[in-house]
């Protein structure tokens, strides 16, 4: 049948032999050497304040055609510059340079961008401590500063 052991000891040689294949194992490697949450700018958290350095608009991937908005961003805790994607309709009016936002993950496969939106992984949700989704509804009103 195969070359691998089955007689009634042969654990052992089984579990030696599983585990010379480990590190050909992708998923294995990164959770072992924890590559993930070193490349990670958030570092293992699920939200973070960021300070707006700049807006730009981000070309949608085929077959659409649009400009999705987005904002570049430098991390409060670490310093490290990521680019932010501004949801909703007009969102990125309520969105200057230097505001302080608090950002989040979009919520695309294993923690990647979502749709077609290219090489963003983050989206903005707060604006200076007041919701993104209350002022693109028009339910209140930007502040001036930091509250």
């Amino acid at each position: 049948m195969g070359n691998k052991s089955n007689g009634l000891n042969a654990g052992k040689k089984l579990a030696k032999r599983r585990n010379k294949f480990k590190m050909n194992d992708k998923r294995y490697v990164r959770r072992k050497y924890k590559l993930n949450l070193k490349s990670d700018p958030l570092s293992g958290s699920p939200q973070a304040r960021a300070i707006v350095l700049e807006k730009r608009q981000v070309e949608a991937k085929q077959p659409n055609s649009a400009m999705r908005k987005a904002a570049r961003v430098q991390l409060i805790k670490n310093g490290k510059q990521i680019t932010v994607f501004l949801p909703r309709e007009n969102a990125a009016k309520f969105v200057d340079e230097h505001d302080e936002i608090l950002i989040e993950g979009i919520g695309g496969h294993q923690g990647k961008s979502k749709g077609d939106i290219p090489n963003i992984r983050w989206q903005a949700f707060k604006v200076n401590r007041q919701s993104l989704n209350m002022l693109t509804k028009g339910k209140i009103e930007k502040t001036v500063g930091r509250k």
